[in-house]
């Protein structure tokens, strides 16, 4: 078999260069040109000059990181937190959350302008919250170094699988952030720590979950360490030795295996698996509800359709106001948990169904007569497809809810194309102090 080529990285310019910063883009690096070559450069600001080292080069653009800013922003601050210069769970800490807020509307604006060439008719007052202890689910690295007999345990450093070791968390619920280090020390005291890949967390308003990975079967000691860390600091414990089927808790032994969330303008308690989507921000997630109800007007005589519903987030406050709704899931399990938090607040207004989201599903049973509102929460895919066959239910009303303002701005072309118009949008800082753009708009017929 012949051997593939073996390509030489690509020797960097030595020493530090000094650029003046026109832009920022998407992803908050700033950008300035050298010699007619554009250059991107991490934690650079707009207006400032920074003396910067080269990361990457190629033949249309280099990568560069800020090394010194001879010339700040008004908008630089400096990070609360120790860890903000090489943890990648936050980029953008040393950016004013005003300013960070400012410049995600700048985001979704200007992809509304690239890929829709659509102008918003009523841009709306950011949502914003608590930009500290927000995090609700969190994925934690875990990774052992023989050579200096270290426990790293941290998210992953800005564009890099290595891990950050942290020692504390601005942004991450504080009922587990304050046990960071309490976490390092009992993964490090089992015989199966160098097989601990990872730490989900999961928090509802009462209970925290803690989730193991483990890359070997844990010994009877071992498991019970874990399950007296989960008793000691009041953490529901699972291991998961495999997939997310295969997650099973050991901590506490008896009870349902769910933490749950109030939705309490709704009257409404929400169960989820620790493993289950959900909304990471308590205080964006309540507001983005309240808005999409209030924006889709319901009457009591309404039917309405959810897709991408998800455990019910938005389908079951959309049942308390309207007559029918019809929540639509790509994800078996996320049928049933619906339907579990359907019976859970007696409601027998509303019905969960699995469909692939991908194709025409418009002469389904449920489909066939036809919807007043519909809502969207898709993937940061977006959904081309599916806003092609929307307009064939007629409805007066769509709120589509974003992750990723650049599929918004690309599906947001098809409805207006459909008939439909652009009310108006807004941004909803659901993820502070990182370059995440949640958004929801408004498109009436």
């Amino acid at each position: 078999m012949a051997r593939r080529p073996q390509h030489k990285k690509k020797k960097l310019p030595a020493g530090l260069i000094e650029l003046t910063i026109d832009s920022l883009t998407h992803d908050g690096r700033g950008v300035a040109r050298r010699e007619g070559k554009t250059q991107f450069v991490e934690g650079a600001l707009v207006g400032e000059t920074v003396r910067a080292r080269y990361t990457n080069t190629r033949s249309k653009f280099d990568e560069l990181t800020a090394e010194e800013i001879l010339v700040a922003s008004e908008d630089r601050i400096i990070p609360p937190c120790p860890h903000a210069v090489l943890c990648g769970g936050c980029s953008l800490q040393y950016i004013d959350t005003e300013a960070q807020i400012r410049f995600k509307q700048s985001v979704m604006q200007g992809q509304f302008r690239h890929f829709g060439d659509i102008t918003i008719e009523s841009l709306l007052d950011p949502m914003s919250g608590p930009s500290s202890g927000y995090r609700r689910k969190a994925r934690l690295g875990v990774r052992y170094v023989g050579q200096r007999d270290e426990m790293l345990l941290g998210f992953r450093e800005k564009r890099s699988g290595s891990i950050t070791d942290i020692y504390s968390c601005l942004v991450m619920d504080d009922r587990v952030a304050s046990h960071i280090d309490d976490l390092r020390a009992v993964i490090r005291g089992l015989n199966a720590f160098r097989s601990i890949t990872h730490v989900e967390m999961a928090a509802g308003d009462i209970e925290v979950a803690l989730v193991f990975r483990h890359m070997v079967p844990l010994n009877e000691q071992d498991s019970q360490a874990l399950i007296q860390f989960g008793e000691s600091h009041k953490f529901h414990i699972y291991l998961q030795s495999k997939g997310p089927e295969s997650a099973h808790r050991i901590y506490p032994e008896s009870g349902e295996e769910r933490l749950s969330y109030r939705l309490s303008d709704f009257d409404l308690n929400m169960k989820f698996h620790p493993l289950d989507f959900t909304q990471v921000n308590a205080d964006i997630n309540n507001q983005m509800v309240n808005r999409a109800i209030e924006w889709l007007q319901l009457s009591p005589e309404d039917r309405v359709l959810d897709l991408f519903c998800g455990l019910g987030n938005f389908t079951l406050p959309l049942a308390r106001q309207s007559r029918e709704v019809i929540g639509v899931e790509g994800s078996d399990a996320m049928v049933v948990r619906g339907r579990e938090n359907a019976d859970e607040n007696n409601l027998d207004n509303v019905t969960f169904y699995g469909a692939d989201l991908q194709a025409d599903f418009t002469q389904a049973e449920w489909a066939k007569d036809g919807f007043d509102k519909i809502l969207i929460d898709p993937p940061r895919s977006g959904a081309l497809d599916m806003v092609r066959y929307l307009p064939k239910f007629g409805a007066k009303k769509i709120v589509y809810v974003s992750c990723n303002p650049a599929t918004l701005a690309r599906d947001a072309g098809v409805l207006v194309e459909h008939g439909y118009r652009m009310v108006k949008a807004g941004v909803m800082d659901m993820f502070p102090h990182t370059t995440h753009v949640e958004s929801i708009a408004l498109f009436e017929k």
